[in-house]
């Protein structure tokens, strides 16, 4: 069964960095757009980022714009979201999610997506 995992998530102080990791089985991540969402208690759920899969091009949200980065490794099939400077207004659970299609470019809107993972707790506070 196709399945998205993500890890690194973790209690950090504000101003501090945590790293996101992304891994799929039985989904080659290069291949399709995958994207970075995030929700916070008593909020709806909101595109943070995504990469696309035909030319690498990358999104981000207005609120996480030159603190977070998405990158991928093709070799480990990973795709890793950087967060840097962060705040206690980013502490939320962070969801990865994979579009379907091969080859597309990627949205911050949640119906191009439908392989989701289970979801990692960030949490900023001092």
């Amino acid at each position: 069964q196709l399945q998205l995992v993500e890890s690194g998530g973790g209690l950090v102080q504000p101003g501090g960095s945590l790293r996101l990791s992304c891994a799929a089985s039985r989904l080659t991540l290069n291949y399709h757009a995958i994207g970075w969402f995030r929700q916070a208690p008593g909020k709806e759920r909101e595109g943070v980022s995504c990469i696309s899969s035909t030319d690498g091009s990358t999104l981000y949200s207005d609120s996480v714009k030159g603190r977070f980065t998405v990158s991928r490794d093709t070799a480990k099939n990973t795709v890793y979201l950087q967060m840097n400077n962060l705040k206690p207004e980013d502490t939320a659970v962070y969801y990865c999610a994979g579009d379907p299609i091969q080859f597309v470019r990627c949205v911050l809107h949640e119906p191009q997506y439908e392989y989701w993972g289970q979801g990692t707790q960030v949490t900023v506070s001092s």
